[in-house]
């Protein structure tokens, strides 16, 4: 095992452990609450996914000179506003995906009202638990400045917005730039707000660190989802764990349909490559971030 694949593995176990220990909130039992609830929000939650918005939490904290265990709510809070995101996009009324994570997307392993209550309580937990988070001197103003940055990512600005305006664009003639801008919100706006609340937590927080991070994350994030567009066209769906070819059955543009598959590969790689250029200076403290850089132009899946 690689250096990287061993911090990589290391992260993903911390992140499964601690959503285990915070994603049901521990009142449940007091409160007589849904139990077939609970049941679906850790089927959606758990056990699954590459965890990519949890390691930059883990990644950039560490840079930023925070603590592992400052990093976990964090962490999970944005691991939990993605797995909110997932299920409301496999639903019928937006992508209409049966398949996520290699297994029946949540409103068909539960309901769709289900799942969309699923979503509702995963974004309100994990409002919940960065706002009382009081874990190893994690300030109220720190506090606040990673519920801001979560909220902003994941609105109207962010990525609620961009699936608004994929939604406007399906069956459209879209230009490069607006294909980017779309992605920007949609996808790249928590994989920044993850780098960015990894930052937040640390005791000094720095100015020029963070604009370093929230750079990266922005690059990254983008070439994330042209490596996704690659590996939608090239892939099949069980190495994928969900279903290959779903933008071109519904219609939508992609860097493929756009650019070509040679051409989005050059332009993943091109965007890969700024986003490493951006943390220069890190010394061995960004070696994993530059990795990770490369990684998510490389994977399989």
């Amino acid at each position: 095992m690689s250096e990287f694949e061993s911090v990589w593995e290391s992260y993903s176990q911390r992140t499964e452990k601690a959503l285990q220990s915070r994603l049901i909130n521990p009142l449940n039992k007091q409160a007589k609450a849904s139990a077939r609830l609970h049941q679906a929000m850790e089927y959606a939650c758990l056990g699954g996914g590459k965890r990519l918005r949890a390691m930059l939490v883990y990644a950039c904290g560490e840079v930023a000179g925070a603590d592992l265990e400052q990093l976990d709510t964090p962490a999970c809070a944005v691991e939990m506003a993605h797995a909110y995101s997932l299920v409301h996009d496999d639903l019928p009324a937006m992508d209409d995906d049966d398949l996520r994570r290699g297994r029946a997307s949540c409103h068909i392993a539960f309901d769709e009202a289900t799942a969309v209550l699923v979503g509702d309580a995963l974004q309100s937990r994990a409002f919940e638990i960065l706002a009382s988070n009081q874990e190893h001197d994690i300030l109220p103003i720190q506090r606040l400045h990673m519920v801001q940055e979560l909220a902003f990512a994941i609105g109207s600005l962010g990525m609620a917005g961009g699936q608004a305006l994929d939604m406007e664009a399906t069956g459209k003639a879209v230009e490069y730039q607006e294909l980017v801008q779309i992605h920007r919100l949609k996808t790249g706006a928590l994989i920044k707000a993850a780098a960015t609340m990894g930052g937040l937590t640390a005791q000094s927080i720095d100015s020029v660190l963070l604009e370093k991070l929230a750079q990266y994350a922005s690059s990254i994030g983008l070439a994330f989802q042209i490596a996704d567009d690659i590996l939608d066209h090239t892939a099949d769906s069980e190495t994928l764990g969900k279903s290959s070819s779903a933008d071109h059955r519904m219609n939508k543009a992609t860097y493929i349909s756009l650019l070509g598959v040679d051409a989005a590969r050059a332009q993943a790689n091109k965007i890969s490559g700024q986003a490493i250029e951006s943390i220069q200076g890190l010394g061995d403290n960004g070696r994993f971030l530059e990795q990770l850089a490369q990684f998510v132009v490389t994977r399989s899946h």
